[in-house]
């Protein structure tokens, strides 16, 4: 069996945090099945463009596969009903919505616990269940500003800068899915499930890491850097060869013996002013320019070449093109590719998480509804009772055509 095979989770997931959080479940096997509202068309990815094709994208494909779909209108009676059920048998109610929904709607613990004592209740909302902002919504670059990312990235002389990757949407999508298994772990253990309360807000003040404890102990103010500088490490940053950029860090003081060597600079090592990381930091206004104009004499591929071979960390700065065809990539397995009626084939990065020797498989992200008749059969209904939840709206009026 998969990892996770044995575990159900009902998701009320849109876009790109939750479901970027939930895809690396059901890689491990884990049986994700999508609640798409119907009168809205289900989940806004499938319409994100410029690659789009009717109900489906590209976006939504990356952040959707090896999951099942069922449109359920909540609102309804009916609906209501059919997810109750739902719930009886799972062991996972997983959630991206506004911090204030979930209890608007009966999708936290205390609301469904009665059906199921050991289900785990995550919501992932922009801000949290509680605090001032608990009703607002909560969006990857907002989130970027409001958590001081901005003010670190780019050059000094810029603008803040936001990450070219929604780097809150996918870290909260991480914590979320991190939150979820504690939780299950813990319901299998003690047989009582309970709230994830995860908000992209805490996600994003808590990867401010040691900059945050530096600055809440000794009063350090963090700046932007002049070529992604690291902040107390030297050298470790973006430098300029003959022909292009390329990264070099020396996080160890071996690292550094190594550079100097290979760049023909013994000299340094028996320079006072740069013996050590505080010295080097000191004196970084020194150092540098001495360090830059070595490194354009050649190109970044033959420095690349060189510090690599010498175990000096090293790396270009590659395009994304070039990230995606590296070898590396290709031998670790990170590309994968699926069938589509419509795109043909969808390659796509895979998940890092893993576990045991046994490779992962892939299916394309689901249509809308397209597993309706599986989860009836799965929930015993008989043809009257579909055809009663039919007609009060259960699935949506009209209900897309299913197919399992």
């Amino acid at each position: 069996m998969r990892p996770l095979e044995d575990i159900r989770i009902i998701a009320l997931e849109q876009y790109g945090a939750g479901p970027f959080g939930s895809v690396h479940l059901a890689d491990l096997g884990a049986h994700v099945l999508k609640i798409e509202e119907p009168s809205s068309g289900g989940d806004v990815g499938r319409y994100v463009p410029p690659y789009r094709n009717g109900e489906d994208s590209l976006f939504y494909e990356t952040f959707n596969r090896n999951k099942s779909s069922l449109s359920l209108d909540l609102t309804k009676p009916g609906g209501r009903e059919v997810f109750e059920d739902l719930v009886r048998d799972a062991d996972a109610v997983y959630s991206n919505l506004r911090g204030d929904v979930p209890a608007k709607i009966g999708i936290t613990y205390d609301a469904l616990k009665h059906l199921n004592p050991a289900i785990v209740c995550c919501s992932l909302t922009g801000f949290g269940m509680t605090g001032p902002r608990a009703n607002e919504p909560g969006y990857d670059y907002i989130l970027q500003g409001l958590a001081g990312w901005m003010s670190l990235t780019g050059d000094p002389d810029g603008p803040p800068t936001k990450s070219g990757l929604s780097l809150v949407d996918f870290t909260g999508g991480y914590v979320a899915a991190l939150s979820l298994m504690a939780g299950l772990h813990a319901a299998k253990r003690d047989g009582v499930g309970g709230d994830c309360d995860v908000s992209l807000y805490d996600t994003a003040i808590g990867m401010l890491t040691y900059p945050a404890t530096w600055h809440l102990n000794a009063g350090y103010v963090p700046a932007r850097t002049k070529n992604s500088a690291h902040p107390s490490l030297v050298p470790f940053q973006a430098f300029r060869a003959l022909d292009d950029w390329f990264i070099v860090g020396c996080a160890k003081e071996k690292f550094w013996v190594r550079l100097v060597t290979t760049l023909g600079m013994p000299e340094l090592l028996e320079d006072a002013r740069f013996v050590d990381f505080t010295a080097r930091g000191e004196h970084s206004d020194q150092l540098l320019p001495l360090l830059e104009e070595r490194f354009v004499q050649r190109t970044a591929a033959e420095w690349v070449a060189d510090l690599r071979a010498a175990g000096v960390p090293t790396g270009p700065i590659n395009s994304v093109e070039q990230a995606l065809t590296d070898e590396h990539t290709i031998a670790r397995g990170l590309i994968a590719t699926t069938e589509h009626e419509h795109w043909g084939e969808v390659s796509q990065v895979v998940s890092p998480v893993r576990f045991g020797a046994e490779p992962s498989t892939y299916r394309r992200a689901p249509r809308r509804n397209e597993h309706f008749v599986d989860v009836v059969k799965r929930l015993g209904y008989s043809s009257a009772r579909v055809q009663e939840l039919v007609e009060g709206g259960a699935f949506g009026d009209p209900m897309p055509a299913g197919r399992s």
